[in-house]
């Protein structure tokens, strides 16, 4: 999507931008609207833990997401307060967590900066590097069909994408493929982290739903979908050997290239009931 006037507050995840526009006819003069990838740097009782690259956008349900999909809390009760504190060169959220689970945050704490691809930057040793989640505590089953649907409708609720074609998007549908919160980020990692603490801010039981994602499905993925307690994740993209390792011991259905009418089962298929209505 293109425009040629901004409006007069525009999100602050995007801004327009001028541009050369070229094509088989030359060129000309144009204005675009590109994604905002900014620092954004996690303080837990005052100290510096983590600077991600992300979205400026749903930052107090990233702080959350990241609290508990990296364990650093066990539950959002754990949380006791959020600050999101612009500044000059980036932004500064502050969270006040529970004094048990910081003394735990001390014992393990690392660098984890720019921490947007590879997901293990700043691991300081390998039993570190790949933290199994436990298992799932879940009977639940979804049809095919819904999850299909959810992620054809995903595809409709990407406003930060049709306008950039630069952000990924995670989704957390219900049992029947109806999409209830759907987050975007420029980082995979970050707009699962954002939707996680979005369900749980909202108290949705994640057992109850599942969650798409627009990217591949890496090990930190899967780990962060079961650690939320979801029983089944489905990118549109492939998955890595790793993340159906993690997804096999954790109980998690993992789905990859989920496209169309298709979808590649690679652990618990269990989960996927063929040929039936949505709905458990």
């Amino acid at each position: 999507m293109n425009l040629s006037d901004p409006p007069v507050n525009p999100p602050p995840a995007m801004r327009h931008v001028p541009m050369e526009r070229r094509d088989a006819a030359g060129a000309q003069a144009a204005q675009d609207w590109v994604a905002m990838e900014v620092p954004v740097a996690l303080e837990f009782n005052g100290i510096s833990h983590a600077v991600m690259l992300a979205s400026p956008a749903d930052l107090e349900d990233f702080a959350y997401g990241f609290s508990l999909t990296e364990e650093i809390v066990d539950s959002a009760a754990d949380i006791r307060d959020v600050e999101v504190v612009p500044g000059e060169q980036g932004i500064t959220v502050r969270l006040e967590i529970a004094s048990s689970c910081f003394a735990r945050l001390k014992e393990r704490r690392r660098s984890l900066a720019g921490r947007t691809g590879c997901g293990l930057c700043g691991t300081e040793s390998l039993p570190d590097a790949v933290r199994t989640p436990p298992p799932l505590n879940s009977q639940a089953s979804f049809s095919q069909a819904a999850v299909l649907q959810a992620l054809q409708s995903l595809r409709s609720r990407q406003p930060l994408h049709d306008a950039t074609g630069a952000t990924h998007a995670a989704a957390f549908a219900d049992s029947g493929g109806g999409l209830l919160i759907v987050r975007e980020d420029v980082g995979r990692h970050n707009a699962l982290d954002k939707l996680v603490g979005a369900m749980q801010r909202a108290r949705h039981d994640a057992d109850a739903g599942f969650i798409v994602v627009t990217s591949r499905a890496s090990y930190e993925m899967a780990g962060k979908a079961a650690r939320a307690g979801a029983p089944l994740l489905a990118a549109v993209s492939g998955v890595t050997g790793l993340a159906i390792d993690v997804a096999q011991q954790a109980g998690l259905c993992l789905i990859g290239f989920a496209r169309g009418d298709n979808l590649n089962i690679y652990t618990h298929a269990e989960r996927v009931r063929k040929g039936e209505p949505h709905g458990q």
